[in-house]
């Protein structure tokens, strides 16, 4: 499961097991309880059978909403008992508990993940929905990621399109990650060529366009940069059930950057702030590389560290880098470890090939 055997525990109490009851999880049936009362709504108010049943109804939604809230909130369609869409039955397609368990494990990002988890609740209902053959209002699944450089946009972007491919919304779920250079040609009538280059092999998962305020804030004064919005609109169109789109960028640039097109501002109304990693998320991100690549901090290594991010969260300007600085960070100090161990007239020991020293960080803290 992507949660921990508490996440929906109840007073302390194991969850609800709707499969002993032979039942469906209860979002299934607020979800029907929702479209027959769609229908009922329709017959004449002054029928006084239909009134009743209108009336058991609206009781019979607070208490499936209730019961929803208590098993978990709108986190319970993604327990692993859940309804599962086709996609999610089938063998090729990625296991959405492992994926959602990737999301649990990202450092910090705790707002992120409630609004992932909740979307995928959205989208996987919707697809639900249509695969039962009932109406589904439309839902848009484009993105804005607003945020500072290395706040995990693109690691959660991946994830969103395994997520969506786990699912079947998508058809294959990669991601494919440009920015302005990657749309922009220089001549015209060659941007609209190279776009759409770029959006064919995007098809069927995730456009992620970096930095995507640049299109709209061309330097040399040409369309060049609209020509691809133009394009990139008309794909989101045209293949609008197996293309997703996000951009990403600093907050300010990309609320100006959405509000410079008609276009973008009808299709992107869902919007993700990433906000920066403190002190402590930083240096977890540290410790996380070090026990990636098999390094381990001696016990004044691991102090002075904690110190050091602490530091830079603390006195961080426009210039800071979040897990940017500190994958910086971490190469400096391998490299400044690989000059000591190289520098050793004795053969080193394993200890000593793994073990970074206090000298190790404050050396690379200069850098």
């Amino acid at each position: 499961m992507a949660f921990g055997d508490d996440d929906f525990k109840i007073n302390g109490k194991d969850p609800i097991d709707f499969n002993s009851f032979g039942l469906k999880p209860t979002g299934f049936y607020l979800d029907s309880l929702k479209e027959l009362g769609v229908t009922i709504d329709g017959m004449k108010k002054n029928n006084d059978a239909a009134q009743d049943l209108i009336n058991s109804m609206d009781e019979a939604e607070r208490a499936a909403r209730k019961l929803i809230d208590e098993a978990g909130g709108d986190l319970a369609m993604l327990s692993s008992d859940a309804p599962k869409t086709a996609a999610e039955k089938s063998p090729e397609t990625p296991n959405l508990d492992e994926l959602l368990a990737q999301l649990d494990s990202l450092v910090g990002l705790e707002k992120i993940k409630k609004n992932v988890k909740s979307l995928i609740n959205m989208v996987k209902v919707r697809k639900l929905r249509e695969e039962s053959g009932l109406s589904f209002p439309p839902i848009s699944l484009h993105l804005v990621f607003m945020g500072n450089p290395g706040t995990g946009k693109t690691t959660v972007a991946r994830l969103i399109a395994q997520l969506y491919y786990a699912i079947g919304v998508l058809s294959k779920g990669q991601l494919v990650e440009v920015d302005r250079g990657g749309l922009v040609a220089g001549f015209v009538g060659q941007t609209a060529i190279k776009t759409a280059d770029v959006i064919k092999k995007a098809l069927g998962g995730v456009l992620f366009i970096d930095e995507a305020y640049a299109l709209a804030n061309d330097p040399t004064g040409n369309d060049f940069g609209k020509e691809a919005i133009e394009t990139i609109l008309k794909a989101m169109e045209d293949h609008r059930d197996d293309l997703v789109v996000i951009v990403a960028g600093y907050e300010e640039l990309m609320e100006q950057f959405i509000a410079s097109n008609p276009g973008l501002e009808s299709r992107f109304n869902r919007y993700f702030v990433f906000e920066d990693y403190n002190g402590e998320q930083l240096y977890q991100i540290f410790l996380s590389m070090c026990d990636k690549n098999q390094y381990v901090l001696s016990e004044d290594a691991a102090e002075f560290a904690k110190k050091h991010f602490e530091e830079l969260y603390e006195t961080r300007d426009e210039n800071f880098g979040n897990a940017r600085d500190v994958r910086n960070m971490f190469e400096n100090v391998i490299s400044i470890h690989a000059d000591r161990i190289a520098a050793m007239e004795e053969a080193p020991t394993k200890d000593d090939l793994m073990t970074i020293i206090i000298d190790d960080i404050q050396a690379a803290a200069e850098m």
